[in-house]
C-alpha cells in the first residue's frame, strides 16, 4: 500500500491526541504513575483478544528469541524508564518546557536509527523533518498567561529527566524496529507491553505503590478514561507507530509522530475552549508543510 508508513505514523499522532486528552484526565483524579501501569494491563487485554481473533494466538508465543530479548528491552526504555522520567519532568519543570524537549525525539530517533541500523535520510527528509520540528516548537513553545509562576530558570534536573524521556521514546522506537524485523506490530507491542507491566510492578513493588493502584482501580470515572487511552494509546497507537517504522526510516516517522501537540489543537479549542493564539495557528502550518514535504517527496 503507497505511503502506509507515512499513514501509519499520522494515524499513531491521531491516536494519541486521544490519549493526551484521556491520561490527563485520568491521572488528575487518581495519579499518572497508577494510569501509567493500569494503562499497559488494560493494552495487554486488547492485545490479547486482538492476537485471538487475527492470529488465533492470545499471546505471542510464536516469536523468536530475537524479537522477545529486543522487543523487552524497547518495552523497558519506552514504557518504564522513558515514561517515568517524562512525568517527573512534568513535576519539576512543566508540561510546556517538558514537551519542548520531546520535539527533540524525531532528531535523536534519526541519529540512533543511522548509528544502529544504518538508516540514512534524503534531502527532502531533512527538509521536511526541519519544518515539521520547527513548527511543533512554535506552537508549544509560546508562554502561557497561566505560567507567569514558572521559574525562569529550570531546574537542572527536571531538564535532565525531560532530555532521558525523549531519549528513551527514541531509543524505544529503534529498538522495537530492530527487534521486530517483519514480525507483526500488534504482537510485537504485546510483547513491549508486557515487559513495561513487569517493569512497573517491580517499581511499585520496591517503593510501596500497589495500595495507591487497587484505589484508583476502584474510581470508575478515571477507568472509562484509561480505558479509552489504553485502546488508543499502547494498543491501537503505539501498534500503528511499529507499523510505521516497518516502512518507512525511524526519523520521518518519528517526526510525523510527533505532530500530536499541534492536532491536539482543535479538539482542545473546542471541548476546553482553550485559546489557539496567531503563533500556534502559524506553528501548525508550518508542521502541515513539513509533513507534506514527507509524505510527497
Amino acid at each position: 500500500m503507497p505511503f502506509l508508513g507515512e499513514l501509519a505514523a499520522l494515524a499513531t499522532a491521531c491516536c494519541w491526541v486521544v490519549t493526551a486528552m484521556s491520561f490527563e484526565s485520568a491521572g488528575k483524579r487518581v495519579g499518572s504513575l497508577a494510569v501509567n501501569l493500569i494503562r499497559l494491563m488494560l493494552a495487554f487485554v486488547f492485545l490479547s483478544a486482538f492476537g485471538c481473533a487475527t492470529r488465533g494466538l492470545p499471546v505471542p508465543l510464536d516469536a523468536g528469541a530475537h524479537n522477545w530479548v529486543w522487543l523487552s528491552l524497547s518495552g523497558l526504555v519506552g514504557f518504564t524508564l522513558g515514561d517515568l522520567a517524562l512525568f517527573r519532568a512534568f513535576v519539576l519543570i512543566g508540561s510546556r518546557r517538558s514537551l519542548l524537549l520531546m520535539s527533540l525525539v524525531p532528531p535523536m530517533a534519526a541519529l540512533i536509527g543511522w548509528l544502529v541500523l544504518g538508516e540514512r535520510l534524503t534531502g527532502a527528509d531533512a527538509v521536511g523533518m526541519a519544518l515539521t520540528v520547527a513548527g511543533v516548537t512554535l506552537a508549544i513553545g509560546e508562554r502561557r498567561p497561566d505560567e507567569s509562576g514558572v521559574a525562569a530558570h529550570p531546574s537542572p534536573v527536571g531538564v535532565a529527566l525531560g532530555l532521558a524521556g525523549a531519549l528513551g521514546q527514541a531509543l524505544g522506537l529503534v529498538l522495537s524496529k530492530y527487534g521486530m524485523g517483519d514480525y507483526s506490530a500488534f504482537a510485537a507491542t504485546q510483547i513491549r507491553v508486557i515487559a513495561g507491566i513487569f517493569g512497573f510492578a517491580a517499581l511499585f513493588l520496591a517503593i510501596g505503590w500497589w495500595p495507591t493502584v487497587l484505589a484508583a482501580l476502584k474510581n470508575g470515572p478515571a477507568m472509562k478514561r484509561v480505558g479509552l487511552g489504553a485502546f488508543f494509546g499502547p494498543f491501537l497507537g503505539v501498534s500503528l507507530s511499529l507499523v510505521s517504522v516497518q516502512h518507512i526510516t525511524t526519523g520521518v516517522a518519528a517526526t510525523l509522530m510527533a505532530t500530536t501537540p499541534v492536532l491536539i489543537l482543535a479538539p482542545a479549542a473546542l471541548l476546553f475552549k482553550d485559546r489557539v493564539s496567531p503563533r500556534a495557528i502559524f506553528g501548525a502550518a508550518l508542521a502541515v508543510a513539513g509533513i507534506a514535504v514527507l509524505v510527497l517527496t
